[in-house]
């Protein structure tokens, strides 16, 4: 119901329904993020002496390595590289597809199977304008990351949720889905390693989907961000199972194995025709990553040093906050994959509070301890712990760590 007063502007009632409508603004519900920043505020405002102990950012704290910063110094300097991209340049689509050949066996034909993004979010936002019409179904894993669902819903479409439970080893449930949600079923987006379950994917789980989708004629997205912070095995592409360029294409970035969380840049690849939709989409969206940026980042592909060093260094941080949190009653092992630690969020504290979802008690973490954590209650209470957090080595890695021990046994927490 629209709810227009005479004190509104005139454009009030003009905003589009999938924003909101004439009530858009008007809302009082406050976005779980920025939930977490007022409270983070409210914890360094009424304990200015107290670290923060922040494992709730989700995005690397280091800088991207010297050399590839070297490069887009060069590079920002010369003036071919001062125009429009558009669709990208042949020498990252080429390093690209070097670095799939390489690091997972997936041989790309650069100019056809490989375009670049601004990141993998605008990609996973373009796609449903590919496949999505009013009364279609994209489905989802939940929890995950939502922009995919957002815009299949501006275009009329339908979200059909898939709830990552333990039980289910944190893959969805095919078998619980009808014939008529399958027949409406346009677009399946998966994400593994799974942010934020730290899942990883198997060739079972790949050629189980691929049957699924032939048969029922869906096309697969599958977001591949964090696939080179993979632990528990070699990482796994999608396109590596056969048959899966049949039928979909990978979303790939460069933020979180390579620390250019700000440079906006990944690509997509797979088949052939769907990436041309999406770069015709993407053609009407953007003008293209600067071309600077693309040369840095196609250097970057080719330094294998750069992604395992990172992965090394956020294996290793997750292995310390496994062996924290285990000290103070969590029930957690090494995930398989990403910066994440999901686990099961506490249900009270020694002060006596009761915890009735995650978002409870990832308030009462920040407000008595200052300690920082994402709550997802969208498939039962969890809370997820990132070590992106800052630290200048490991030293100070360990420091931490004692210290969140010593402030998570105060809370005396239970499960």
């Amino acid at each position: 119901m629209s709810t227009v007063t005479e004190t509104d502007q005139y454009f009030q009632q003009l905003f589009s329904e999938r924003i909101g409508g004439a009530n858009y603004g008007k809302g009082s519900e406050i976005y779980k993020f920025e939930k977490i920043k007022r409270a983070k505020r409210k914890a360094l405002a009424d304990f200015p002496d107290r670290l923060l102990v922040d494992f709730g950012i989700g995005e690397n704290d280091s800088m991207a390595a010297e050399v590839v910063r070297s490069k887009m110094a060069e590079e920002v300097n010369k003036p071919e590289n001062r125009g429009y991209a558009d669709n990208g340049i042949a020498a990252f689509k080429a390093a690209a597809a070097r670095f799939m050949q390489r690091r997972f066996g997936v041989e790309l034909n650069p100019s056809s199977e490989v375009n670049h993004c601004i990141g993998s979010k605008t990609a996973l936002a373009m796609l449903p304008a590919c496949f999505i019409n009013p009364g279609d179904i994209t489905m989802m894993t939940v929890p995950g990351y939502p922009v995919a669902g957002t815009h299949t819903k501006y275009y009329g479409g339908t979200v059909c949720r898939l709830p990552l439970l333990p039980e289910n080893d944190f893959f969805p449930d095919f078998d619980s889905i009808s014939d008529e949600t399958w027949d409406r079923t346009k677009l399946l987006v998966l994400n593994y390693p799974n942010s934020p379950t730290g899942k990883t994917a198997t060739v079972e789980f790949y050629q189980r989907v691929i049957e699924l989708a032939k048969h029922y004629q869906f096309v697969v997205a599958q977001d591949a961000a964090h696939i080179v912070l993979s632990f528990d095995a070699q990482p796994l592409s999608f396109l590596s199972v056969p048959g899966a360029r049949d039928v979909g294409v990978e979303v790939h970035s460069m933020s979180k194995g390579f620390d250019m969380i700000g440079w906006r840049i990944g690509w997509v690849c797979g088949n052939s025709k769907i990436v041309s939709a999406f770069s015709d989409v993407k053609d009407n969206c953007d003008s293209g990553q600067f071309a600077a940026i693309q040369q840095a980042a196609a250097l970057a592909l080719d330094h294998d040093e750069i992604p395992d060093a990172v992965n090394a260094k956020y294996r290793r941080r997750l292995e310390k906050l496994v062996a924290a949190l285990g000290q103070c009653g969590f029930t957690c092992t090494m995930p398989g994959g990403t910066y994440f630690l999901y686990t099961k969020a506490p249900v009270r504290c020694g002060s006596g509070k009761v915890f009735g979802n995650a978002e409870e008690a990832s308030q009462c973490l920040i407000s008595e301890q200052s300690i920082v954590t994402v709550p997802w209650d969208e498939a039962g209470p969890f809370l997820r712990f990132s070590v992106t957090y800052e630290a200048a080595d490991e030293s100070a890695e360990d420091a931490l760590m004692q210290e969140t021990v010593r402030r998570l046994t105060q809370m005396q927490l239970e499960f």
